[in-house]
């Protein structure tokens, strides 16, 4: 590095020999940070705005600070503008970079925009606005995906289907039962990131470097403008805090279990040993050696991503591990894994459409959903109903399984008279008590999956969602 470059340093007046080449492009942050020029662009101008109430600058040099910092958002908007700020043969971050742009329009005066504040508290509050922006379309695209499923569930109808313990069948279930599981998995997801956007939403510009400005600023002045509840109470805590990054990993890792978990289900379903599904083909590929083969691609790469997502969590953690107060230069490898997970917004937006799309064989689910003894528990239900102890119940109604495994008929088609040999209790209203219907209503308690439980519950879910859709809830994304 050249003694002109060197000096380009915002830190540079203090030393006297130059950077090694290549630990100086090495330790660089500027080709992965370049994601945070716009929020970078919004804090700053919140900065001119909190030096002007100040004193510090004139309102005529902060209208000029202000329109240079909005051109140069304008140019990172294109392609190329990103491009360029990756490529920036100088500035060391992003920081840097809209400094070194700023100077380049307005001059000296550009330097004044640094006055009272550190690059400390400029990365806590642009990570902490890219998050905030970030949570925002990844609960858009989770409210998405559970009106897709609570579609789905609508348009199921009385549908019935196996539902499965161990990975073999239990009992009946609505096919809108099962969709809604994923549903309510969903709007917990969006509860932990509502959460967290509600802890990260503090302002730490004015905390300096470690130990707050040094010019009497108004935090409150940033804080509004970019839409913070406040600012934050205590300067060491501000700079050094990424728990904001961890919690808003950690959260979508839950995202990706869900996801994951749906993914499982729709790849087994749609195998023609279920046959439960129809695969889109819109979200499905072939095979380039087997002409018949249509491959859920996007649920195998659904499943995938928790892997990624998980990572990045992981790697934070051991990042922020014993790290003493307050900023480190550690903490610049926590971007990295914020930056990683930003293909889950978009992720979200496919399966939603995805679920859109599916097409269920409501038929073969029935025929599965009938067979199998999936009505022993009904059926023990009616020996309770009778005054018999579920325990003496349960053992009655095995041995009558056994004896129908046995002679290959299921527990409906047995004959009173051969009922009786396992219990005197059996009536002729056994058979109506153990048909699908029956077996579905028994479960007639909140939560459960009777036909007008699930009706109440498809009604609450449905509001639920429209909730989250409706632009009632004001937003602010600075940067965004």
């Amino acid at each position: 590095m050249s003694n002109e470059q060197q000096s380009g340093k915002m830190w540079s007046g203090r030393f006297r020999e130059p950077l090694d080449t290549e630990f100086e492009q090495w330790q660089r942050s500027i080709v992965f940070d370049w994601r945070l020029l716009p929020q970078e662009v919004a804090a700053s101008k919140a900065h001119a705005s909190a030096l002007h109430a100040a004193g510090i600058i004139t309102q005529s040099e902060t209208a000029q600070i202000r329109a240079a910092l909005d051109a140069i958002a304008a140019d990172h908007a294109s392609a190329n503008g990103k491009a360029t700020v990756r490529e920036h043969p100088v500035a060391e971050d992003i920081h840097h970079f809209v400094e070194l742009s700023l100077v380049e329009r307005v001059g000296s005066l550009g330097l004044k925009l640094h006055t009272g504040r550190s690059r400390n508290e400029q990365i806590a509050t642009d990570l902490r606005l890219y998050v905030r922006a970030q949570i925002e379309s990844t609960i858009q695209g989770l409210a998405a995906w559970a009106a897709a499923l609570v579609a789905q569930a609508q348009a199921a109808g009385d549908a019935v289907m196996p539902s499965y313990t161990h990975l073999q069948r239990a009992e009946p279930v609505l096919v809108a039962h099962w969709l809604l599981a994923y549903a309510e998995m969903l709007l917990r997801d969006i509860s932990r990131l509502r959460d967290c956007a509600a802890r990260l939403n503090y302002c730490p510009l004015g905390s300096g470097a470690v130990a707050g400005a040094t010019l009497a600023l108004d935090r409150t002045i940033a804080a509004r403008e970019l839409g913070f509840t406040a600012p934050t109470a205590n300067s060491m805590d501000a700079t050094s805090d990424r728990d904001f990054v961890l919690e808003y990993l950690q959260a979508l890792s839950f995202v990706g279990l869900h996801a994951s978990r749906f993914a499982e289900e729709i790849t087994l379903f749609a195998t023609a040993e279920f046959g439960f599904v129809h695969l889109p083909e819109a979200f499905s590929t072939g095979s380039s050696a087997m002409p018949q083969k249509k491959n859920p691609d996007l649920t195998e790469l659904l499943r995938a991503k928790v892997g990624r997502i998980h990572g990045a969590a992981e790697a934070v953690t051991l990042q922020l591990k014993g790290l003493p107060l307050a900023y480190n230069k550690d903490m610049q490898e926590t971007q990295e894994p914020a930056f990683a997970v930003e293909f889950v917004p978009q992720m979200l937006n496919l399966v939603a459409r995805f679920t859109g799309a599916l097409q269920f064989n409501f038929q073969r689910m029935q025929a599965a959903a009938e067979s199998g003894y999936l009505n022993a528990m009904a059926a023990a239900t009616y020996l309770v109903h009778k005054g018999v102890p579920f325990r003496k119940a349960h053992e009655k109604i095995g041995n009558a399984v056994r004896y129908a495994l046995e002679k290959g008929v299921e527990l409906g088609e047995l004959s009173l008279e051969e009922l009786h040999q396992f219990g005197p209790e059996f009536g002729p209203d056994f058979f109506d008590a153990v048909t699908l219907r029956a077996t579905l209503d028994c479960h007639d308690v909140i939560g459960g999956t009777a036909r007008n439980r699930v009706r109440q519950a498809l009604a609450e879910a449905a509001a639920r969602v429209a909730a989250l859709t409706a632009p009632a809830r004001e937003s602010v994304h600075a940067g965004a």
